[in-house]
């Protein structure tokens, strides 16, 4: 416990540094493809927001999905990419190869699904080489270019409002 909260406190610092290099870029284009990066520690609604997102004109075979849960089990399967705090080093390199080609992809829109500032959710996402991030009003504001104000459990109301926002930016 002592060990993760040393290790959250060393990679807090790094995105604190980070954020000072931020530079803003001109985001143009419509949107194909969509990275979904989500909590499923508390959250288990993956397939409710990929329907959610399907129904709004994005297909489905071009979003790809990243999940980040607190405790992975040895015995446990997926079928999509999945990392814990292990898969993260103390000076917060990215250890797993799904989560390194999901931070790399230019996405045209990368979708934080998280409401909760979790610091291995943060670092992907600021690390990522997408040119639209949206995500949730309570995680830093420096992390996305749209912000919504609602919580995690209410998917069907984020994804109204993020493709009403799309639709005021001319991106879909």
């Amino acid at each position: 416990m002592f060990l993760r909260f040393l290790k959250e406190f060393f990679l807090k610092r790094k995105l604190k540094n980070s954020f000072a290099n931020v530079k803003p870029e001109r985001v143009s284009g419509a949107i194909r493809s969509v990275g979904l990066l989500l909590d499923e520690s508390y959250l288990d609604s993956r397939e409710a927001v990929l329907d959610e997102l399907a129904a709004n004109g994005i297909e489905r075979n071009t979003i790809q999905v990243l999940a980040f849960r607190d405790r992975i089990r040895k015995q446990e399967t997926f079928d999509y990419p999945v990392f814990g705090w292990k898969d993260i080093s103390w000076s917060g390199a990215i250890l797993k190869q799904d989560v390194n080609t999901f931070s790399g992809q230019p996405f045209d829109l990368l979708v934080s699904y998280y409401d909760i500032e979790k610091t291995p959710l943060m670092l992907v996402t600021q690390q990522s080489k997408a040119a639209f991030k949206a995500g949730f009003s309570t995680v830093d504001k420096r992390l996305n270019h749209l912000t919504i104000t609602t919580v995690a459990e209410n998917h069907p109301v984020f994804v109204t409002e993020l493709f009403r926002y799309l639709k005021i930016l001319q991106k879909i």
